[in-house]
């Protein structure tokens, strides 16, 4: 047998969402946009792909164009970046129909445009490769699935046989889930109907029953960036697994180059050119570029947007403080 050669891939990432749950935030930043530590969400998304994999990355996005375009035009990066416009909201099965013109037809990668995990997408190829089938999902396990899709999954075979969705917990078929990662064939397209439709509910249920349907099971961390909580232990996790190329690492707390902190900072991420007061106490937070945080303050559970300022002695729990934009 000659040496296999790993063909690259288009990747499609689902950033079709307002970020309701990080609002006010995203009201003026798109959520593929904000920073976790120096690098934007969405480029944390496509870092799980090896560069040598990606070929092209297409972005289905319904918001913030305008503003993601001018950001990646400044950007050096390995491969080709599209923004594919969503006019109205077409759900997950929809949106990669939507970008079906862009690809290149081959096998392609499709990842929710928040998730922050340890998946080795490389791996998973070679699964999609080697078992056959149109669709390759990750799997990641959780103690309670009843608030996701679980699979029905058969490790000897790496099959899986059948999904629910959000079961009581004591009728789940296992506690892997659907971790937002998918590897398919171009004949998924076959599969789905016109319009709007979810991908999970409408195509992937029907394709388990044939046997069309595997899974990756993984490791390590899996976070969904979705909510101010989960924002903050995606920072974290990036802190923890050095997911970053600028600022230094003091205690268990990131801080961007030309951040100053005259408080106790733990577990947290503090900014480009941020400021922390004196005696200022932070806890668990993210305080992004430019903000500042006055002396004395305690804050904890929050998100503390760019240039924001927080006036001494104030007290902030589980807040989002919008960022101050535009002033200059």
């Amino acid at each position: 047998m000659g040496d296999y050669v790993r063909l690259t891939m288009d990747v499609v990432v689902l950033a079709g969402g307002f970020g309701t749950r990080l609002r006010p935030w995203t009201n003026s930043v798109p959520k593929p946009l904000l920073p976790i530590l120096d690098k934007s969400m969405i480029e944390h998304v496509v870092a799980v792909l090896p560069e040598s994999l990606v070929d092209r990355v297409l972005i289905a996005a319904g918001f913030g164009i305008g503003r993601m375009r001018e950001y990646f035009s400044t950007l050096s990066l390995p491969y080709e970046m599209v923004i594919v416009e969503e006019t109205e909201p077409l759900g997950t099965g929809g949106a990669i129909a939507n970008c079906k013109d862009h690809l290149s037809g081959g096998t392609f990668c499709v990842i929710n445009g928040d998730l922050i995990t340890s998946l080795r997408v490389e791996e998973m190829l070679d699964l999609h490769t080697a078992n056959g089938g149109i669709a390759t999902i990750s799997l990641w396990e959780v103690e309670d699935p009843s608030r996701f899709g679980v699979a029905d999954f058969d490790p000897e075979e790496g099959k899986i046989r059948r999904f629910q969705e959000k079961p009581p917990r004591e009728e789940a078929y296992s506690n892997l889930i659907n971790a937002g990662t998918y590897i398919l064939e171009p004949d998924i397209f076959k599969l789905m109907p016109d319009g709007a439709h979810s991908i999970e509910r409408d195509v992937y249920e029907d394709l388990a029953e044939i046997g069309g349907l595997n899974g990756f099971p993984f490791e390590g961390w899996f976070v969904d960036a979705g909510t101010s909580a989960s924002y903050i232990e995606a920072a974290q996790v990036c802190i923890t697994n050095r997911r970053f190329s600028s600022g230094v690492i003091m205690g268990d707390s990131w801080f961007g180059d030309g951040s100053s902190n005259a408080g106790d900072v733990r577990r947290s991420a503090v900014g480009a050119g941020a400021e922390i007061g004196e005696g200022a106490a932070v806890r668990d937070s993210v305080i992004l570029e430019g903000a500042r945080v006055g002396s004395g303050c305690r804050v904890e559970g929050c998100l503390i947007g760019m240039d924001a300022r927080i006036d001494d002695d104030q007290e902030l729990s589980d807040e989002i403080v919008n960022h101050v934009l535009g002033t200059a």
